[in-house]
């Protein structure tokens, strides 16, 4: 299993962070993408790369959250990182926009977000999108810098996504990815019944060939340690519902994922 989204760097970590990532090695763990969400993060997801090189592989980025009255110089200070760090990143992220919690920044939020997905059209390097509540705003950006012709293709994947149908197909017709976490395995989450009613043209690794696991770690548990402190190795559980959907096995789903997450990253 690849967790493509796990903030091992993250205070929630400070006392055991070591004995985590060992427990994730030997349970079947093969690497964590460790994504940056602001200027402090910078420092703290480098450290926590470096100390585990070919394990965790570090993305850098300025969250839509994080975005407030000092954007324009944390941005800066971010973008002057991305480049100097180039050779050691396989993403730029966590990216985005996120209308949940306060909208004062809105207008900023979006010039952040295409700014950050200029640049990695620059560098030629995916991004890691955060949406809440922007999902047309969001769409709309990753479209319009997607468009331009004077760089590389623009790809990634949606973060912890739990939208429409629509929006879904939407995402995979730009080649995008669906980064999946423990919401599917919660009890009233719709989003097992979204991808199973996508359209299959060819057969059911159609699906499978653009979905990436994840845990977003510490944050959102899966069923059954809702409540708990994440772990990578819990993927398993998330991949036991997509094998649901898909209708394959656990280990179908690991290997798909698993394949896409080297792809989309270029995992070595």
């Amino acid at each position: 299993m690849i967790d493509t989204h796990c903030h091992i760097d993250e205070a929630a970590f400070a006392d055991d962070r070591e004995e985590v990532i060992a427990r994730q090695k030997a349970e079947g763990v093969e690497a964590m993408i460790v994504p940056g969400v602001n200027v402090a993060s910078v420092e703290t997801v480098l450290e926590v790369c470096r100390r585990h090189p070919g394990y965790c592989f570090p993305a850098l980025g300025l969250h839509p959250e994080d975005v407030n009255a000092d954007w324009q110089q944390d941005l800066e200070k971010i973008e002057q990182t991305i480049r100097a760090h180039r050779n050691e990143l396989v993403a730029i992220g966590e990216i985005g926009l996120d209308y949940y919690w306060d909208t004062t920044y809105k207008e900023a939020q979006r010039e952040v977000l295409r700014r950050q997905l200029l640049l990695a059209r620059e560098l030629n390097l995916p991004v890691i999108l955060h949406n809440r509540e922007a999902t047309e705003d969001i769409m709309r950006l990753v479209k319009e810098v997607a468009t331009g012709v004077d760089s590389h293709p623009l790809r990634g994947v949606f973060h912890c996504f739990n939208g429409s149908r629509e929006t879904a197909q939407q995402i995979l017709d730009m080649g995008f990815y669906l980064g999946i976490g423990g919401v599917i395995t919660f009890k009233n989450c719709k989003l097992a019944e979204v991808l199973s009613k996508l359209p299959i043209t060819n057969d059911q690794w159609q699906l499978t060939s653009r979905l990436l696991l994840e845990t977003d770690a510490p944050y959102m548990s899966p069923v059954p340690h809702r409540g708990e402190r994440n772990e990578s190795r819990w993927m398993v559980h998330v991949a036991e519902r997509l094998a649901q959907v898909a209708d394959c096995t656990a280990e179908d789903i690991i290997n798909a994922t698993s394949a896409n997450a080297r792809t989309l990253f270029a995992l070595k």
